[in-house]
């Protein structure tokens, strides 16, 4: 079995899942290790905060959890953090705040607005929307470069009126080229969300064709990630992702110790 690195608990404000029951499923799996990456979104809309992550207690919580298991599963510590153009200065900050083994970078907002929210889609159309999601995670890519990979690039098919139905890799070309090649050349990685599979695409977020893409590219870090928020969920369809990768034209996925990538066969 493959390493998960895209876990969350219910150190994130979506999962009621504890961290011992994430890790103990874990063991049961057999995985050789998963890496927490509870979410960090700063200034996420709305008049309640939600999903900031208390560090002290998470990090107090996860050493614990990571010497009681030291001699079951390998643990590693990380965020996931909310990308938004206007945070250029906060999360450099963040990202260097304290010993984190990995940073997923993902985009969740745009212009305001979550396309898990039906309002994101509301006066303009699927493709429109589509494309402005792109268009800001782009703009987000530009401005950082304090992660290690970024996080499920089409979050947005995830949540479309039609979901996958009308959303190919030839559609968006030309801006996921140039997102695909800003990650590569900032030496940043591309992480395959086994998530799609689970919100019935069919596919990983991204997709095969952007997978495939990305190698032709050159791009070579490549992590992967359920994006699992209950235990059932961990290392959702890895076998199939690991398949899916092979076919592509990868031979090793990449896991981060202390920031720094492990190439490992898949």
């Amino acid at each position: 079995m493959y390493y998960d690195f895209h876990v969350h608990s219910d150190f994130s404000s979506d999962s009621q899942a504890p961290m011992e029951a994430m890790i103990q499923e874990g063991i049961r799996l057999e995985l050789p290790g998963i890496c927490f990456t509870e979410h960090m979104d700063l200034d996420f809309p709305g008049e309640k905060p939600v999903f900031l992550v208390d560090l002290p207690a998470y990090k107090k919580t996860f050493l614990n959890l990571k010497e009681k298991y030291q001699h079951q599963i390998q643990l590693f510590y990380g965020l996931e953090l909310g990308l938004q153009p206007h945070l250029a200065k906060e999360l450099p900050l963040l990202a260097a705040s304290d010993s984190f083994d990995f940073l997923i970078g993902s985009a969740h907002i745009i212009d305001r607005l979550d396309p898990y929210c039906p309002e994101y889609f509301q006066g303009r159309s699927e493709q429109e929307s589509y494309l402005r999601y792109f268009q800001v995670l782009l703009e987000n890519l530009k401005t950082f470069s304090c992660f290690d990979t970024c996080g499920h690039i089409d979050y947005v098919v995830r949540y479309g009126p039609a979901k996958n139905k009308n959303y190919s890799y030839q559609a968006y070309r030309e801006i996921l080229d140039e997102i695909l090649k800003v990650l590569i050349e900032k030496g940043i990685g591309l992480e395959c969300n086994t998530a799609g599979f689970k919100y019935g695409l069919g596919h990983p977020n991204p997709t095969e064709e952007i997978l495939l893409r990305y190698h032709e590219l050159g791009g070579e870090i490549l992590t992967l990630g359920s994006d699992g928020h209950a235990p059932k969920h961990l290392a959702y369809d890895f076998e199939k992702a690991g398949n899916l990768l092979k076919a592509c034209g990868f031979r090793y996925y990449t896991i981060f110790k202390n920031r720094k990538p492990e190439f490992h066969k898949l």
